[in-house]
């Protein structure tokens, strides 16, 4: 059996920014990083646009106060504001840190990092690496990794958390190449595991996205917050649905329809094509649905056409060379047809903001923390900003790795059944490639990702997330007649992807239910049965708990503590841009 006093589920930028700060605080800590793909594969390299932070580089009237309101706005009010508090004041010794590890961030003319404007911002706070900031920030954390010598466990995909008392106590994993399975017992455990935008069946995320995180933590018996608040990013490079970074707009890109109108006009005028991403995208969704699409189509326009080749190439050269890549279009001289795509998870596992997670509502899990995209601290509410999702990541990354630390400290390592976790992961994995099933586990994924599309979208009704509920227990039902062509263990990815698919059955059953009950319409959540906000019953985050085969659906409340200092912004209002 292997032994740490951590271990970190998750390569990306959360994970690996963890790890950096355990190695800085205390280098005696045996600490292992496992991730089921390389690191530097994780989806965290995908990310664009930037990371915000209040650094006045080019607004001196910025501060982290006005950030947070921003962030609180554009959540709906859903954020817990004591979180938002922590990820605005550290935002900029975040960004301080990363330079001096080496990010190379895009320059102002005398040297100063560079900021742009994105959605929802009222100032130019996005640092930025052109539109690469992903790949600069994870390409530096990762190579730390190798400085402080932290293992990693590179294709090795996590089976079980081992819950018992009350406490995580270890993991199972799975080892892709060779099948091997191990047991793992440590102190404490950290999920960064990121999102599960692969529930749907068009997404910006990669297709190692499936949420096994969230769908480990569920199984393990702890709720799974907010889960109904799935963010659609509005520019997906139709039809491929690849992500035009919202950078493009933030550099000056128009959005068009098809009588050639700038339309964010009519839905945002003060902000227009840098509102929010749950106002654009529905703004999009509306044109298309009433026939103001490109001749008629499933798409709009977004037009770069007037920011010149120079510029183009210069801030924004990852979206030319996409839409040249996958459509042959050439974004200097034409537009290109963009619609939105499911894009980021709001909801996650509930936590602390030490990052430990919630078993319930109060009740903290002994062992077990989150962070990043997989948990819900919760700094993004009912709607992320654009720049915000990085920075959590390198916030309460940071914050995690100090908190477990401190924690594991004084912390035995705690007893372990290795024969029997492994015996009955052996017994698991036979069982898939025994079983005589007639479906293929392909078939099985595209009618499930079919179905949340079609029943859990941007527009949401009573009729429509029961009838997308009745079908998902249908499938789930299914998930038994699955069959795999491969029977043996080396390198065989159909055993990971029908693990895959059991992630994905269970967090997408558990956003549609959660959906179902959330009466209200508020940020991503947008119920045409039940038009407006309802601050009265919904001010409130949502737990789901899975129970056998039944879900519960519980609440608990939204911190609102900067209303004691600044009640006039921080007070729940009317939305409005």
């Amino acid at each position: 059996m292997l032994e740490y006093d951590i271990v970190i589920v998750g390569g990306g930028l959360a994970g690996s920014r963890a790890a950096v700060e355990i190695a800085r605080t205390d280098n005696r800590l045996k600490v292992a990083l496992v991730s089921k793909v390389h690191p530097i594969r994780s989806h965290s390299v995908a990310a664009q646009g930037g990371i915000a932070a209040a650094l006045q580089n080019v607004d001196p009237q910025d501060n982290w106060l006005t950030h947070a309101f921003d962030t609180v706005k554009g959540a709906d009010y859903l954020a817990d504001q004591d979180a938002v508090a922590v990820l605005t004041q550290q935002a900029p010794q975040v960004i301080i840190d990363l330079e001096h590890m080496g990010v190379l961030f895009s320059r102002l003319p005398d040297g100063r990092i560079a900021q742009r404007p994105f959605g929802g911002h009222t100032h130019q706070r996005t640092c930025y690496a052109a539109d690469k900031t992903g790949h600069a920030i994870l390409h530096e954390l990762v190579s730390r990794l190798f400085q402080y010598k932290v293992p990693i466990f590179e294709e090795w995909y996590v089976l079980e958390l081992i819950v018992e008392e009350g406490e995580a106590r270890g993991l199972v994993m799975f080892h892709i190449p060779t099948g091997r399975i191990e047991v793992v017992r440590a102190k404490a455990i950290l999920f960064a595991t990121g999102g599960y935008g692969r529930v749907f069946n068009t997404t910006s995320n990669d297709y190692a996205s499936t949420g096994d995180g969230l769908c480990l933590a569920a199984m393990a018996g702890l709720p799974l917050q907010d889960m109904e608040f799935v963010q659609f990013h509005p520019t997906g490079l139709y039809p491929v649905g690849v992500l035009i970074s919202e950078a493009v707009r933030g550099e000056g890109a128009h959005l068009i329809n098809d009588a050639g109108e700038r339309f964010m006009a009519g839905y945002a005028p003060s902000r227009m094509e840098l509102a929010p991403r749950d106002i654009t995208s529905r703004a999009i969704a509306t044109e298309i649905r009433e026939g103001r699409g490109v001749g008629g189509g499933r798409y709009v326009h977004l037009d770069l056409r007037h920011m010149g080749k120079e510029k183009i190439l210069e801030r924004v050269p990852f979206a030319h060379d996409e839409a040249l890549r996958h459509l042959g279009i050439d974004v200097v001289y034409e537009p290109m047809p963009v619609r939105p795509t499911v894009h980021y998870s709001m909801g996650g596992i509930p936590t602390t903001v030490d990052c430990q997670a919630l078993a319930a509502h109060g009740q903290v899990m002994e062992g077990f923390f989150a962070a990043g995209e997989c948990s819900c601290v919760s700094v993004h509410g009912a709607n992320r900003l654009g720049s915000n999702s990085l920075l959590e990541c390198v916030v309460y990354g940071a914050r995690a790795g100090a908190s477990l630390a401190r924690y594991v400290q004084d912390r035995r390592l705690p007893h372990v059944d290795e024969a029997r976790h492994r015996r009955v992961a052996e017994q698991g994995i036979q069982n898939l490639l025994d079983q005589p099933g007639s479906l293929r586990i392909d078939a099985l994924r595209r009618e499930f990702q079919d179905t949340l599309t079609d029943h859990c979208s941007i527009f949401r009704d009573e009729q429509i997330l029961k009838t997308g509920l009745e079908k998902i227990q249908q499938l789930k039902a299914r998930y038994g007649d699955i069959r795999l062509d491969d029977k043996g263990k080396l390198y065989n990815t159909e055993i990971t992807e029908a693990f895959e698919l059991r992630s994905l059955i269970t967090v997408g059953e558990i956003i549609v239910a959660s959906a179902l009950e959330r009466r209200e319409s508020r940020g991503a959540h947008s119920r045409s049965d039940y038009p407006e906000r309802n601050d009265g019953e919904y001010l409130k985050h949502t737990l789901a708990y899975r129970e056998g085969d039944a879900l519960r659906i519980d609440y608990r409340p939204v911190d609102l503590s900067l209303q004691a200092v600044d009640p006039e912004r921080f007070t729940p209002q009317a939305r409005k841009y």
